[in-house]
């Protein structure tokens, strides 16, 4: 949605946040402190990238617990990762949708941009070059003002999440691909 409304209202790819992937974040967040029975306010540099599906990354290599590498408290990305990209399903068998957790995440959005904040979040926008990508949008790392995206973060990436982003914005381009025909 973010790329399609992009391309056709044809404003700055600045101005055009799509803010899913913050939501995933969340998740990710969420899963990371219930695995180690920990607060959230410990977890640092935790994100989610890619698509708002079930290519979507969650980045484990940079974050940390407590000043501690993840990594060094956990045996396996792939269950966490799984609980995230199937969220939605859990979810389903209490109520139909997350309306609370996007419009907490659209709140804090329309608050640094009228209030003159600066926020760090995931969320997607029209890449052009970063990431290796272009003329996709998918959730990476942004700095949000009152100006809109003020700065698109590149953090670093093992070479499994690289590999899984590249595969994620390729499910991406197909699906845009697909509304074009």
């Amino acid at each position: 949605m973010t790329y399609f409304f992009q391309k056709q209202s044809e404003f700055s790819r600045f101005k055009v946040i799509g803010i899913a992937s913050s939501l995933d974040t969340s998740r990710f967040r969420y899963y990371i402190s219930e695995t180690l029975s920990v607060p959230q306010s410990s977890i640092f540099n935790a994100f989610v990238l890619g698509e708002h599906g079930d290519s979507m990354v969650p980045i484990f290599s940079g974050v940390s617990v407590g000043g501690n590498p993840l990594f060094s408290m956990i045996d396996s990305r792939d269950t966490i990762t799984e609980n995230v990209r199937n969220y939605w399903k859990t979810l389903r068998n209490f109520k139909s949708r997350s309306q609370f957790g996007i419009a907490k995440n659209t709140f804090d959005v329309i608050d640094a941009i009228l209030n003159k904040k600066e926020i760090t979040i995931p969320a997607s926008v029209v890449l052009e070059g970063e990431y290796d990508e272009r003329d996709v949008a998918m959730g990476v790392p942004v700095t949000i003002n009152q100006n809109g995206v003020s700065k698109i973060q590149k953090i670093k990436l093992d070479d499994t999440e690289l590999s899984s982003l590249k595969k994620s914005s390729e499910k991406i381009r197909n699906d845009i691909k697909s509304v074009h025909e």
